[in-house]
C-alpha cells in the first residue's frame, strides 16, 4: 500500500483557519434533519443561521450516522488508488457509525487492509486528531505509525465544556441524569467532559463566566507541558467568548498553538447554541 487516506465524518469541526484540501482526507456527511421531518435535509444551512433557528425554537435539529454502505463506498475508492483507509470517527459512544465503519469493514474483500479506532473524541478534539493523522499520512508515515502514534494522543485528549442549556442533550439523550445534576438552581451552569467517549457532568458552578475561569483551572490541573502542546477552543455561535478564552489561554498558559472552530450542526444539534469548549492532552 503507497500511503494513507484519513476518512472522517462532518461531526469533526476543523479548525477555521487550517485549509484541508491538500490533505489526504475523506470527510463524510452525517445528516442533519429535522425532527418533525426527518427527510428535510437542513445540512444546506450556514451555522450561524441554524443556532439563530434554534434559539428561535423554529427547529429541532437530529442527526443521524455514516451508513455501512458509504464507508464501503470510501474503503473501494482508496483502495483503488492503492492508499490504506484509517477510520477515524465520531466515538462510538455517541453514533452508531464506528459499528458501521466496522460492519463496511468486514464486508470489504480484504477487511484487513482497513484499519479503524474508536476516537472517544467530539468536535474540534477530533478535528485535532484527523489533523495530527492527516498531516504524518502526507509525510507518508505508514499506516501502522499514524495509528500507533494518533490513538493514543486521541485517547489522551480532554474536551471539557459548557452549555448554556442541557435541554438540546437531554432532548439527544446525549447526557444521563442531567435534570437531577443541574438541580434546577437559577442560573447554575454545568461543566461537562468527554469521559471514555462519553458525555459526562463534571462540576456545576453559577454563571457562565465563573464556568469559563474553572475550566482553566481544570485545564492547569490535568494539563500535560502545556506549553509545549496545541489546543484548541470552539464554540456554538459565541465567538466572542471564545476568542476571549483564546486570549486568556495564550496569556496564562502560553501553549505552543491554539486552534479555533465553530462546533457544526453535527454536534450543535444537541449541545445547543451558547456552547463552548477547551481542548487539550492530559498528563
Amino acid at each position: 500500500m503507497a500511503g494513507s487516506i484519513i476518512i472522517t465524518d462532518t461531526s469533526c469541526d476543523f479548525p477555521q483557519d487550517i485549509d484541508i484540501k491538500g490533505l489526504p482526507v475523506k470527510v463524510l456527511s452525517m445528516p442533519v434533519a429535522l425532527k418533525d421531518d426527518p427527510e428535510k435535509d437542513i445540512s444546506h444551512l450556514s451555522v450561524k443561521e441554524f443556532y439563530d433557528l434554534m434559539r428561535r425554537g423554529e427547529i429541532i435539529p437530529i442527526t443521524s450516522q455514516v451508513t455501512a454502505a458509504r464507508y464501503m463506498e470510501c474503503y473501494k475508492e482508496c483502495l483503488e488508488q492503492d492508499k490504506t483507509p484509517i477510520v477515524i470517527g465520531l466515538s462510538s459512544k455517541l453514533s452508531k457509525s464506528y459499528e458501521a465503519a466496522l460492519l463496511a469493514k468486514n464486508n470489504m474483500p480484504d477487511p484487513e487492509k482497513i484499519k479503524i479506532f474508536d476516537s472517544k473524541c467530539v468536535s474540534l478534539g477530533l478535528g485535532m486528531v484527523v489533523l495530527k493523522a492527516a498531516r504524518m499520512a502526507a509525510e507518508g508515515r505508514s499506516p501502522e505509525e499514524i495509528v500507533s502514534t494518533v490513538e493514543p494522543y486521541a485517547h489522551r485528549l480532554e474536551h471539557v465544556f459548557t452549555v448554556d442549556s442541557l435541554e438540546y442533550l437531554k432532548r439527544g439523550g446525549r447526557l444521563s441524569a442531567a435534570q437531577a445534576f443541574v438541580g434546577g438552581l437559577l442560573n447554575i451552569k454545568p461543566i461537562l467532559h468527554i469521559a471514555d467517549g462519553a458525555v459526562e457532568p463534571l462540576e456545576k458552578v453559577r454563571g457562565k463566566k465563573n464556568a469559563l475561569k474553572r475550566m482553566l483551572e481544570i485545564m492547569e490541573e490535568r494539563a500535560k507541558d502545556i506549553q509545549n502542546q496545541v489546543v484548541g477552543v470552539c464554540h456554538a455561535d459565541d465567538e466572542e467568548t471564545a476568542m476571549e478564552l483564546v486570549d486568556t489561554i495564550k496569556k496564562k498558559f502560553n501553549p505552543k498553538d491554539v486552534l479555533v472552530s465553530w462546533i457544526g450542526p453535527v454536534i450543535g444539534a444537541h449541545a445547543g447554541p451558547g456552547t463552548v469548549a477547551v481542548f487539550f492532552e492530559r498528563a
